[in-house]
């Protein structure tokens, strides 16, 4: 054999089923199948989709309803990454062309898609939409969909959060958070950032959200701190946290006196982590993991105990400069009991729990890959939330 092997053939062409994992169909998320429209099940309260094991369809349906109900005044969308095929941009320029108000925050910086999002934007221009190049000097990574519709004597606003992109394909194959809501706090808050990226408003005073690069980093060194005391009156502390990388230094200083505090931290970290964990006198009570395995980890989640009342952020940063200071990222609170509890058992410990895919961090820097121990049952967490949440 001469040259490099094409590995993305091997996937399609190379029979081999032992090679293979067994297909599977994400699930339809219970709160959307009971309803007759996506508006009525948003109604009925917050909605937590956990991606790919849950179907990614309730968001493109919201976009499709809400293209063709004659109540939807205007739809406003970040959009980073789309795939060149895109059902999303496809209801957006229907929705344009029956009426609405659609605006479209476009990043054309988006790495390896600027030709695919220059083609996208293209065709929204053309179909009527206000299309937006995000802010100068920024890139606007925030996962945002926005649903004005006229109800009654008034207006309602639907939203989506998420921390993945509005790509039908990676949804399968990444896993990610997204939260569809008609909370008002929360629904007026990402009327205020898009007010924001469009120019028509001055740096926003959000209640609920926080957002890069004005509130999210001071936040996050905030609630560190917060466990930080608490550990030092010998109070309970505890803080998890799920992302790609870690490399921000004040972050990462905050962590180690927290540590040092005698806070409980474990951070489960894709990718780069400049933290040092295990080292005595710095940081023996932070543990960090990596779990690698069938579906690309990218889902972010923030945890902190907070004196008991268990702080719940999911995010579309991770704790690097570029996102807490050069993006425009979003941090939106999971205020549901029943889907915050949802999160911190299946989002976070099943992570802790995992003891077959997981590398663990060595105060060295190298990773031992997670063994069970004697008479220890295996745990993967991927194939646990295929099991528990996923369809066939």
């Amino acid at each position: 054999m001469n040259g490099p092997v094409n590995l993305a053939r091997m996937f399609t062409s190379v029979n081999r089923p032992r090679l293979h994992y067994p297909p599977y169909t994400p699930k339809l998320a219970p709160a959307v199948k009971k309803a007759e429209t996506i508006f009525d099940a948003m109604d009925q309260g917050d909605i937590l989709l956990h991606h790919p094991y849950e179907s990614f369809q309730p968001v493109v349906s919201l976009l499709a309803e809400a293209a063709r109900d004659p109540k939807v005044l205007a739809i406003k969308q970040t959009l980073y990454r789309t795939g060149t095929k895109s059902e999303i941009l496809d209801h957006l320029e229907t929705a344009a062309r029956n009426g609405k108000e659609v605006t479209a925050i476009v990043e054309l910086r988006a790495r390896f898609d600027e030709e695919s999002n220059i083609e996208g934007a293209r065709r929204l221009q053309e179909a009527g939409a206000i299309v937006v190049y995000g802010v100068v000097g920024y890139k606007t990574h925030a996962k945002m969909l926005l649903v004005v519709r006229r109800e009654g004597d008034g207006i309602k606003r639907y939203v989506h959060l998420g921390t993945g992109n509005y790509h039908t394909k990676t949804t399968k194959l990444y896993t990610d958070y997204g939260l569809m809501t008609c909370e008002k706090g929360i629904c007026q808050d990402v009327h205020k950032i898009f007010q924001e990226l469009t120019g028509m408003g001055k740096a926003a005073r959000l209640k609920q959200l926080k957002h890069s690069p004005f509130t999210l980093h001071p936040s996050l060194i905030e609630w560190i701190d917060f466990e930080t005391q608490q550990a030092t009156a010998g109070k309970p502390a505890r803080i998890i946290a799920k992302f790609n990388s870690l490399t921000e230094e004040k972050i990462i200083q905050a962590l180690y006196r927290a540590s040092q505090a005698g806070v409980e931290i474990d951070l489960i970290v894709r990718g780069i982590c400049c933290l040092k964990p295990g080292v005595p006198g710095l940081s023996e009570n932070i543990r960090v993991r990596s779990v690698i395995g069938r579906f690309l980890e990218h889902t972010r989640i923030y945890h902190f105990h907070h004196g008991g009342e268990d702080l719940v952020y999911c995010s579309s940063a991770d704790w690097m400069d570029r996102n807490l200071f050069n993006r425009v990222e979003t941090c939106f609170p999971v205020n549901d009991p029943v889907l915050k509890a949802q999160v911190i058992e299946q989002g976070l410990h099943y992570y802790l729990r995992d003891n077959s895919r997981a590398w663990v961090l060595q105060p060295d820097g190298r990773y031992l890959r997670a063994q069970p121990q004697e008479g220890e049952t295996a745990f993967i967490a991927q194939q646990t939330l295929l099991e528990t949440l996923g369809g066939n």
